[in-house]
Formats: structure tokens, C-alpha cells, sequence
């Protein structure tokens, strides 16, 4: 603790905030650059976390024991195929619980037939088993998934992408779309898929109506496995050689999941570049402090040396610039703190995350401020506490 001499705590106080109360406007700019860097490193750190929270959410949710197996290249560089039985031999792999596959099918997507067949709008068609959605977590934002019955006859389920770039909101009885020259009835819209993007931007069919109806060979290209979690990496292991046993290394096995920590990741990457920029900010705001004080100093001078001349010594005239300093940076922390955790907050709630602003941050950022308003306030605090009483009232 600083020593006071005979004024006592309140006293250092009220001296150092009488200072403030004269200034209003310049000590408004300068807490105000404190509050911005702060609030830009709470910010920061806020929407990460609450983007982390988020990403583990989910995957509680969905769960990270879904694989993935689709066609490589053979050694001769042509694109590799599944076997048609892939699914049902990865069945039988013990601790998987469930398997679906996909398979990409030739045609294009129209909202009606007079579009020209050049404009195909990034529409992926492809034959889909019955347990896809259970296997991959996605789930219908509207409508019914495809069923025995209507996986037989022209009936599709778009993607949330595909039915936005084909201009559906919404499923009426009769509403059709154009697809690889027949019309096809549209009976369900995905909601956004996680672990399985390429969803999104899909137009799924039932498999048996994609090789009577559009021609389809059959051969599935990607594998969906959901396996027991305390074994995922030993289905990993034989997943491979289980859905192509003819030759194992055309095929590639990757797990979703694994996509999405390696964004959180990146994202980390990203935070770190964002703090950086927050402690120029709360640099700059530093300055701002010092820049105050020592013109309080310069401005200061007789009532310096009138309070010297008068019997305070000298450590009392650096306590009271010190003390000016430390409230200065204090009330940009504090607003800072507050700011950081509402941007967090409005950002995070817009998302429909969760809001997660950790302790750390607001303890290191507001112990960050009083930090750059001691070593702020240090030079001008030492300047003051020297001049002399007569140079000081001479000046004034």
C-alpha cells in the first residue's frame, strides 16, 4: 500500500477524484479509449468461448462417433467405386449401430421445365437410404422424410441450401419439382446438417426410384457409420478394408467431427489475431491516460505547489496523481467489462448460442487496466511530487 503520510484512504480518494470531477469531458476520451480496448479483449474472448460452447453443444448432441467411408482414386488415377453390398457388410462390423449410404446420381434440379438446362444451381442429386437421417443426426425442418412407400416413386427431399437456391419455403400437396426430366413431388425440406453438409445442398431421392426412374447404377459414395463411442477408433481401423475388402486403400474413411474441431481450431487462431488487436487498442488507451495526467500535471502546477507550500510531502503529491490514474483506467475497466460482456451477449444470443464470458478474461482485462493506469500515472505522479513549491506557484 502506498504511504499517505496523515491522510488517510478516503482522504487519497476524494483528493485523487477531485481531480477527475474538474475534467469531465477529457477523462470521459480517455476511460473511454481504457473501455474500448478492454471491451474489444472481452469481446473476443467472449464470442469464442461461447462459439466453443456451442461447437460442444452440438456434438453432445450428435455425437462424434459418426464415420464416414467414400470412393478414392485406383492406382491408376480413375475414380474408385464402392461395392453395392458396402452397406450391408459395414452392418456387420460389431459395434456399429447404424449405417447409410448415399449415392451420387446424374440429372439436375429445376424449379419447372422451361429452365434452361445450363443454369443448374449447384443441385446435387442423390439416392439416399431410409436410414439417413437417424444415422447422420439430421433432422426435417418441414414435411416427412421418404419411407418405403413414397422411395419408390418420384418423391424428393431437398436440402435447406438446395430448397433456397430453388426458391421453396414451404410444401404444398402439389408442389413439384423438375428433376433429371421427370417431375418429382416435394414431400420434405432438411434442416441445416452438422456432421453431414453435403446435405444441404443435395436433392435426396429414394434409391429405388433413382435406379428405376433416373438410372442410377447403384454403387453408394459416401457411407455413413455410427458406431459405439468407446470403439470408434477400431471401426476406423477396418472400416476401409470391411467396405471395399477387393482393395481397401480406395477407399477414404474420415470423421465429421474431426471437421468441426479442426474449425474450431482456426477459429482459436482467429481469436488470437483479435486479441492482439484489442491490446493496441488498450495500448492506445494507455496513452490516452498518460497524456491526461501529465497535462493535469502541466495545468496543476500551482495548486501543486500552493498544496506543497502548505506541508504535503512529496509521496502525497505522487499518491494523489497515482490515485487519479489508477480511477481514470478504473472507470474504463469497469465500462469496458460491461461492454464486452454485452457485445458477447447480444452476439452470442443472435446465434443461438449460449453465453459464456469467462472469469479469466474479465479479471485479466480489468487487472490489464490498472496495470497500464499505474505504469500511465507513474511519470507524471514522480513529476509532480518534484517541483518545487516556489518553481510551481512562480509558474502559475
Amino acid at each position: 500500500m502506498l504511504k499517505t503520510g496523515r491522510m488517510s484512504p478516503r482522504d487519497v480518494l476524494r483528493t485523487g477524484a477531485s481531480g477527475l470531477r474538474t475534467r469531465p469531458l477529457r477523462v470521459f476520451l480517455s476511460a473511454l479509449g481504457i473501455a474500448i480496448g478492454i471491451a474489444a479483449m472481452i469481446g473476443v474472448v467472449g464470442i469464442s468461448t461461447s462459439s466453443h460452447a456451442e461447437l460442444q453443444r452440438t456434438l453432445d448432441r450428435l455425437g462424434t462417433n459418426l464415420l464416414t467411408a467414400a470412393p478414392g482414386q485406383t492406382f491408376t488415377g480413375a475414380e474408385a467405386k464402392l461395392p453395392k453390398s458396402t452397406v450391408d457388410m459395414v452392418r456387420r462390423i460389431g459395434p456399429v449401430e447404424s449405417a447409410a449410404s448415399t449415392g451420387d446420381v446424374d440429372g439436375y434440379v429445376y424449379r419447372n421445365d422451361r429452365i434452361p438446362p445450363a443454369e443448374t444451381g449447384s443441385i446435387n442429386v442423390k439416392a439416399a437410404d431410409l436410414g439417413l437421417l437417424a444415422t447422420t443426426g439430421t433432422q426435417l425442418a418441414r414435411g416427412s422424410w421418404l419411407n418405403k412407400a413414397t422411395a419408390r416413386y418420384p418423391a424428393v427431399v431437398l436440402g435447406t441450401g438446395a430448397a433456397d437456391r430453388l426458391g421453396i419455403g414451404s410444401i404444398e400437396s402439389d408442389t413439384r419439382v423438375w428433376l433429371g426430366g421427370t417431375w418429382f413431388t416435394l414431400v420434405g425440406i432438411l434442416d441445416k446438417s452438422a456432421l453431414a453438409p453435403e446435405l444441404d445442398d443435395s436433392a435426396l431421392v429414394g434409391w429405388g426410384a433413382a435406379e428405376r426412374i433416373l438410372g442410377f447404377d447403384g454403387h453408394p459414395t459416401k457411407i455413413y457409420t455410427r458406431t459405439v463411442e468407446s470403439a470408434v477408433e477400431e471401426v476406423r481401423d477396418v472400416l476401409a478394408a470391411t467396405a471395399n475388402p477387393q482393395a481397401p486403400t480406395e477407399v477414404k474413411v474420415s470423421r465429421p467431427s474431426d471437421a468441426l474441431a479442426a474449425k474450431n481450431a482456426t477459429d482459436k487462431a482467429f481469436t488470437g489475431l483479435m486479441l492482439g488487436l484489442g491490446a493496441v487498442a488498450l495500448l492506445v488507451g494507455g496513452v490516452g491516460v498518460a497524456n491526461t495526467m501529465v497535462i493535469s500535471v502541466l495545468e496543476r502546477r500551482a495548486e501543486i505547489g500552493l498544496r506543497r507550500s502548505l506541508g504535503a510531502r512529496r509521496n502525497q503529491i505522487r499518491t494523489q496523481f497515482l490515485v487519479e490514474s489508477q480511477l481514470l483506467a478504473g472507470l474504463g475497466g469497469i465500462g469496458g467489462v460491461l461492454l464486452g460482456i454485452a457485445v458477447t451477449a447480444a452476439y452470442a444470443l443472435s446465434q443461438g448460442w449460449p453465453v459464456s464470458v469467462p472469469v479469466w478474461a474479465i479479471a485479466g482485462g480489468f487487472g490489464a487496466t490498472l496495470s497500464i493506469g499505474a505504469l500511465a500515472g507513474l511519470y507524471p505522479a514522480v513529476r509532480a511530487s518534484q517541483l518545487p513549491p516556489t518553481e510551481a506557484l512562480g509558474a502559475a
